[in-house]
């Protein structure tokens, strides 16, 4: 699997508190509206700066987003959203429409998927980063079992030779030549 850290939050947390920046920047007022979202989306100016993934979340999450309901999206609004993100994780639909932005190929971000709901220990739909590591630990283990697994004798007959067998055979134990006389 994919070594999925605590670091796809800190990355999502950055990447949206970077993107209310520059599009509150944009906007020139003390938050963000969604009319001043689309002009700066819209905005050629900021085609190189502006990540549309994280800016796209906005979009679609602003009314959740705006706690208040007074149309404008607030640093402190989005300042909560990102401590809920780092104390809590994040949901399967946050990951896939911001993942990608983050440097996850479609194929990881799928393999992440399939085993999102073994990663989610407490079943609350959210991964964290204490669930992340505690998933990435298991699976560690379970591989290195598995190797060890692989790397044992599948007979042990072949290194201490069958207790049945009436004289020693050169070629019939590992251990044979040190009882050849």
């Amino acid at each position: 699997m994919t070594n999925l850290n605590g670091s796809v939050l800190t990355g999502i947390s950055s990447g949206l508190t970077n993107t209310y920046s520059i599009l509150a920047n944009a906007a020139g007022t003390g938050g963000l509206t969604l009319e001043s979202l689309l002009s700066t989306r819209n905005n050629p100016q900021y085609a190189n700066t502006l990540n549309q993934s994280f800016a796209n979340y906005i979009q679609s999450n602003f009314s959740t987003m705006d706690k208040n309901k007074d149309g404008i999206l607030s640093a402190a609004e989005l300042s909560n959203l990102t401590n809920v993100i780092n104390t809590t994780g994040v949901t399967q639909s946050q990951l896939t429409q911001m993942g990608a932005s983050l440097g996850y190929s479609n194929e990881q971000i799928s393999e992440i998927m399939a085993h999102f709901s073994d990663i989610d220990t407490n079943g609350d739909g959210r991964v964290s980063v204490s669930e992340i590591n505690a998933y990435n630990i298991t699976s560690a283990r379970e591989k290195k079992d598995i190797e060890f697994k692989q790397k044992m004798a599948s007979d042990m007959s072949i290194m201490y030779a069958d207790d049945s067998s009436s004289k020693v055979d050169a070629s019939s134990s590992v251990l044979a030549y040190k009882f050849l006389k």
